[in-house]
């Protein structure tokens, strides 16, 4: 007895059987229920992205958190790059975490590196006008390093401009005469220095004789300031005495009989030292080495030594 065969239900069981296996290769390739969810974040870099690649790693202070998905040009600004991370769900990306280019060794291969995020620092979320949250970024130690070499290079030129132009055949001429008559200078004083010297010591000895005048003429000062002491109490006294006047005739009678004597004897004083004074100062201009060396005693006349012999 022959079994007879249902060919339909055979063929159905094998589609049935390799749907399953499709199926069951897809939901394996895709991870299965240990599939990882992502979330979506992009950044904006003012710099060249050489060596990033598509599905470069995103790492978090060295942790792999995720992958590069887009790289593409900013259609309004050529010089900006627009990047879109995949990173995992559940990795705390906060307002203050900052994205930064790096490369691994010597090999030249570019990924990104999250740094940042406090504690204290709230999550970082999409805005209005942004369909995923934008973190923020700063330039790479490359570009960094071509800013500062950049600027450097640059004082380096303008340092070497203004070199030149110091040493211009203008600058070196002057810079030659000057000294040439520097030089001049120098031998016309070694030449003279004997009387420079002289002139030296000379005022040396003037300054000292000024020194001794000084102290010559400190006595006299004081005498006269002494007198200028008596002229000033007088003036008192005949104001005092004007006012006596004014008030009393007893009084003035008095002063005119007491005062008047002792007034015109210190007029005549003043008048005898007046005159000595003026005397001395005369003797000084025409021969200021006196106040040093005393009054030279004038030679005798003809025929005085005899009639002082008589």
């Amino acid at each position: 007895m022959e079994t007879k065969v249902s060919y339909t239900v055979v063929g159905a069981f094998v589609i049935v059987l390799g749907a399953v296996l499709v199926a069951g290769v897809l939901w394996l390739a895709t991870g299965g229920s240990f599939q990882k969810k992502f979330d979506l974040y992009r950044a904006i870099e003012d710099e060249s992205v050489a060596g990033l690649n598509l599905n470069a790693p995103v790492k978090y202070n060295g942790v792999d958190v995720g992958k590069v998905r887009q790289i593409r040009l900013d259609p309004s600004n050529p010089e900006r790059v627009n990047l879109l991370f995949a990173i995992e769900h559940g990795t705390p990306i906060k307002e203050d975490t900052v994205a930064v280019l790096k490369t691994q060794g010597l090999t030249g291969i570019a990924y990104v590196e999250l740094s940042g995020g406090a504690l204290a620092s709230p999550l970082l979320r999409a805005t209005a006008d942004s369909k995923y949250p934008l973190i923020r970024t700063k330039p790479s130690l490359a570009a960094r390093l071509e800013n500062v070499l950049t600027t450097v290079l640059g004082k380096l030129d303008s340092t070497s401009n203004n070199i030149n132009a110091l040493l211009s055949d203008e600058n070196q001429a002057a810079f030659k005469s000057a000294l040439a008559d520097i030089a001049t200078v120098a031998h016309t004083i070694a030449g003279r220095r004997d009387s420079i010297d002289a002139g030296m010591a000379s005022a040396a000895r003037t300054f000292a004789n000024t020194d001794a005048l000084t102290l010559k003429l400190s006595p006299v000062i004081d005498q006269i300031g002494h007198s200028a002491m008596a002229i000033e109490k007088m003036g008192n006294a005949v104001a005092d005495a004007g006012k006596t006047v004014n008030s009393a005739a007893v009084d003035v009678k008095r002063f005119s009989s007491n005062s008047l004597p002792e007034l015109e004897r210190l007029l005549g004083e003043l008048s005898v030292l007046s005159t000595s004074l003026r005397r001395l100062s005369e003797q000084t201009e025409r021969n200021p080495s006196s106040l040093l060396f005393g009054h030279r005693p004038l030679p005798e006349g003809p025929g005085e030594s005899a009639r002082g012999t008589r």
